[in-house]
């Protein structure tokens, strides 16, 4: 810190040439002291704090410029802040439900990830299905009774019987293709899940599901399901 004494006479403009010209120098001395520091050997790497001056005046009274100091960090504190960096991962897993309905998978998603995951102490996982009649949802992971139900209440909100008496005008790929897509919006086709200390934040009775709405899975003939999961997080 820099301190200075201003004079104030009957001309308080000069005391404000003079305070803007004290700032001037303080914060190019600011500017200069980081740069020699940072070509400077040292066993200590440099970490800077923004230098940041400020002054105030009025016709009455003044106070000198004043600026934050320039912090020097360890090589160990530096490495912590590296950890802080939030990191990024990418999967693609391709699933194959054995039917249409309601299908538990977050075990074929923790196993995709797990290796990656295993280093993040807090983040957040999002998955993504790649599909315009499938969709992901998460409910209980005890009971199959529950993905059986979930079925059925489906099949109820949107009947295949709307393809066949004119509600639907798009039935060229089947009776269970519209109502396939409407059910995908209804049930979504993401999901965010929050990563605590290398493991999804799931509750002890939640599970992952795919939801298949085909009978047929699409022009493929299958159920093949591919499902983008990204990982991001601070270590």
């Amino acid at each position: 810190l820099v301190r200075s004494t201003i004079v104030i006479d009957q001309r308080p403009t000069m005391a404000k040439i003079g305070i803007f010209k004290q700032g001037r120098f303080l914060s190019t001395l600011l500017l200069l002291v980081p740069a020699s520091l940072a070509f400077a050997p040292s066993p200590h790497r440099h970490c800077f704090v923004a230098a940041e001056t400020s002054s105030s005046s009025s016709s009455s009274t003044a106070t000198s410029p004043t600026s934050t100091t320039t912090a020097l960090c360890s090589s160990n504190q530096v490495d912590n802040m590296a950890k802080s960096i939030p990191q990024w991962f990418q999967h693609e897993i391709s699933i194959t439900a054995p039917s249409r309905g309601c299908h538990l998978i977050t075990s074929e998603v923790n196993k995709a990830v797990q290796s990656d995951m295993s280093g993040i102490k807090m983040g957040m996982a999002n998955l993504f299905i790649q599909h315009t009649s499938a969709s992901l949802t998460i409910n209980e992971n005890a009971d199959p009774d529950v993905r059986r139900d979930m079925e059925v209440a489906l099949n109820k909100i949107v009947p295949g019987k709307w393809t066949r008496d004119g509600t639907f005008l798009h039935t060229m790929e089947g009776e269970d293709d519209m109502p396939g897509h409407v059910k995908s919006s209804l049930m979504g086709p993401s999901l965010n899940i929050p990563i605590r200390n290398g493991r999804l934040a799931l509750g002890t009775w939640q599970g992952i599901y795919l939801n298949e709405h085909r009978d047929q899975g699409g022009w493929g003939g299958g159920h093949t399901r591919r499902i983008i999961i990204t990982l991001q997080g601070q270590s």
